[in-house]
């Protein structure tokens, strides 16, 4: 059921980032189950990837997978044998290699709208800014944040991340403490539902934007942060970068086309924070409308 659940959740967030990047999608999720918290490796993945990419295959085509938490660019790769319907596989086999440094710089362009819109400059130079989860995209977020002149706190559940903060000269912290640390700006960019009506009450930022699908546990939670003066960046306007980018391999793959569009978020997001302003609304009624 938990399954099932957010794969209908996040299904409903793809349609919504889909629409929203102009895209000829509709938008949709795969979850795979797992009996334990056991990340499986060896035959026993490969047997569960081949499982996933036959279910996709009788799909015929209506829905096309990709990398996501939890994947590489090497279990793409694997799909690939047993289905057609898959992106984002490795460079040499044509496709677009890994999605997350194009999700990465996605969000890094809507945190500059949002700054422009806070601080009146859309530099990142002398903000202070928490990244909670530093994998793929917060990993990459946080070298772009800190050639761009930012101070950083990075968190995660995985204690050898804090090698990375270490290299960047950033502080570290658990992830319940950078949630709550009093930064410029929130980036959640691990899994979805962390802001919750507690956590919302408790936030010491100014801006929320990150890469997690579903960052609010409740879409009312938007309400309870603009009450506040906290600006929140729609996720699934900051998190498309890596959906723009797979999406082109449908139609011919340029990477350059490919930055030039995820470089849009920007504006997106600025006209999207604008809207909101002018008609009362919050961002997250803006992006949706």
């Amino acid at each position: 059921d938990d399954a099932i659940e957010d794969a209908l959740r996040l299904s409903s967030a793809m349609t919504l980032k889909a629409a929203a990047a102009g895209l000829d999608l509709g938008g949709g999720k795969g979850v795979i189950w797992l009996p334990d918290d056991t990340v499986p490796a060896g035959a026993r993945r490969r047997e569960l990837l081949r499982d996933y990419a036959e279910t996709v295959e009788l799909l015929g085509g209506s829905y096309i997978t990709a990398e996501d938490v939890g994947t590489t660019i090497a279990d793409m790769e694997l799909l690939a044998q047993y289905t057609d319907h898959v992106v984002g596989r490795p460079l040499a086999q044509g496709g677009s290699g890994d999605p997350g440094p194009h999700t990465a710089a996605g969000v890094e362009a809507a945190m500059r709208a949002c700054c422009k819109q806070r601080f009146g400059t859309p530099s990142a130079a002398g903000r202070r800014i928490a990244i909670v989860g530093v994998g793929n995209v917060g990993g990459g977020l946080a070298r772009a944040l800190a050639a761009a002149g930012a101070s950083l706190v990075l968190a995660d559940v995985n204690p050898g991340k804090r090698a990375l903060a270490a290299e960047l000269g950033a502080e570290w912290a658990d992830p319940r403490a950078a949630l709550r640390a009093p930064v410029d700006v929130l980036a959640p960019c691990a899994l979805g539902g962390v802001l919750d009506e507690r956590l919302a009450g408790e936030l010491r930022c100014e801006i929320v934007c990150g890469s997690a699908n579903n960052q609010l546990s409740d879409e009312r939670i938007a309400d309870r942060l603009a009450a506040r003066g906290i600006l929140y960046a729609p996720d699934f306007i900051a998190n498309a970068g890596g959906l723009i980018n797979v999406a082109l391999e449908l139609t011919g793959y340029d990477p350059a086309v490919a930055a030039e569009r995820v470089a849009a978020i920007e504006s997106v997001t600025s006209g999207i924070l604008e809207h909101a302003d002018a008609a009362g609304l919050t961002p997250l009624a803006a992006a949706r409308e």
